[in-house]
């Protein structure tokens, strides 16, 4: 059986599928990308998996794609029997049409990681991925559009140090539920070969800037906003992730946020336990961010005159159009030591994101 290596020194906590097998609400979501700087392109795919006891309102699979210029793709997996997923390490899959022979023998019809050469063969609705490789092929009925795809990735960063234990995005407590929905940056940056095609455009790339994250849980945030990029000008070894939301503790809601920079081998990272952060979000159209610890201290601004695309995102009434996302935002980073500036940087293509609701005015606050 083909299986991708995995590189443990770099494999995050809570990289495995994290459903326990009770019939609670649960849906778990996996997201990677591609930013092809030569074309000025990315893509994102996402992927997500809601009440797999099944036989439950929302039980399914679901799959989208963030394409070029911020055009969508969207396909449905019902069939619960045809995901897979590994729990010690980052793995997952899910079948939609394929040419199997009715009867066929051996294990071939089990869902699992298969070789590169027998899923392009037999499955002709679908997506598999791991740690360093990701393929699929999807149609979408209603817009028309059809990609298909298949790239190696070779992570560099994880979430934390190299070569040091990789840390938790949301911190110790997110092992526990009283903390949901969980999040987890599993490589926020790493370098793709291969090839992705679009309708009948095939875009051909090597050491391609890729980011993977991932969330889970029993309960679904209120209100979220999110910021990504690691395709800056003229800093090739430089990536952030940056966010924050309204999240479920138990019987009350918090407001949290963080900031994460890896650079030339370090991890700055800026959570409420070590600093101050501030945001200032608009409904749309402008992102700032403000984070400062004991040593550091960064500020952020994203801006977009994009209208973006309206994404599904997991409710507690399934997958519903609650987010909205452009791949083309424009972004300005500065980090300071000891308000003596380390870094200036900026990119025009930043992943931005608002979620959930109310967003009728300006969210401005800070987490300590």
């Amino acid at each position: 059986m083909f299986k991708s290596p995995v590189d443990k020194t770099l494999q995050t906590p809570h990289s495995g599928y994290h459903w326990d097998g009770s019939e609670r609400r649960f849906f778990e979501g996996w997201y990677y990308r591609v930013t092809l700087p030569q074309h000025r392109q990315t893509f994102a795919f996402m992927y997500s998996i809601e009440d797999p006891k099944g036989g439950k309102l929302h039980s399914g699979g679901s799959a989208q794609i963030l394409g070029p210029n911020d055009q969508y793709i969207c396909r449905s997996f019902p069939n619960m029997n045809k995901f897979w997923a590994w729990r010690d390490s980052l793995g997952l899959g899910h079948w939609g049409k394929t040419n199997f022979e009715k009867g066929q023998e051996g294990d071939l019809l089990k869902p699992r990681l298969l070789p590169p050469e027998d899923f392009t063969r037999h499955i002709q609705q679908g997506y598999q991925g791991t740690a360093k490789f990701h393929q699929g092929s999807l149609h979408d009925p209603g817009t028309g559009h059809t990609a298909h795809w298949q790239y190696e990735i070779q992570p560099i960063y994880g979430w934390g140090n190299p070569g040091q234990p990789q840390q938790s995005t949301a911190g110790f407590f997110s092992f526990l539920q009283i903390f949901e929905p969980g999040w987890q940056i599993l490589m926020a940056h790493g370098l793709a070969t291969g090839w992705i095609e679009w309708n009948s455009k095939r875009y051909q790339f090597t050491n391609a800037p890729a980011y993977a994250e991932k969330n889970w849980g029993g309960a679904f945030p209120q209100k979220w906003f999110w910021l990504n990029c690691n395709c800056f000008d003229d800093q090739p070894d430089l990536a952030l992730t940056a966010g924050g939301g309204r999240r479920g503790i138990l019987w009350w809601m918090e407001s949290v946020a963080m900031v994460g920079i890896h650079y030339q081998g370090k991890f700055y990272e800026f959570v409420p336990w070590n600093s101050q952060v501030s945001w200032q979000i608009e409904p749309w159209g402008k992102w700032q961010m403000q984070a400062k610890n004991s040593q550091y201290e960064v500020e952020l601004i994203g801006t977009t005159d994009l209208p973006g695309t309206p994404l599904r995102a997991p409710t507690l009434d399934g997958m519903q159009f609650v987010c909205r996302d452009t791949m083309l935002g424009n972004l300005t980073l500065e980090l300071r030591e000891k308000s003596q500036t380390i870094l200036k940087a900026s990119s025009s293509l930043c992943g931005l994101e608002i979620g959930g609701s109310p967003w009728e005015q300006p969210w401005m606050s800070k987490s300590d």
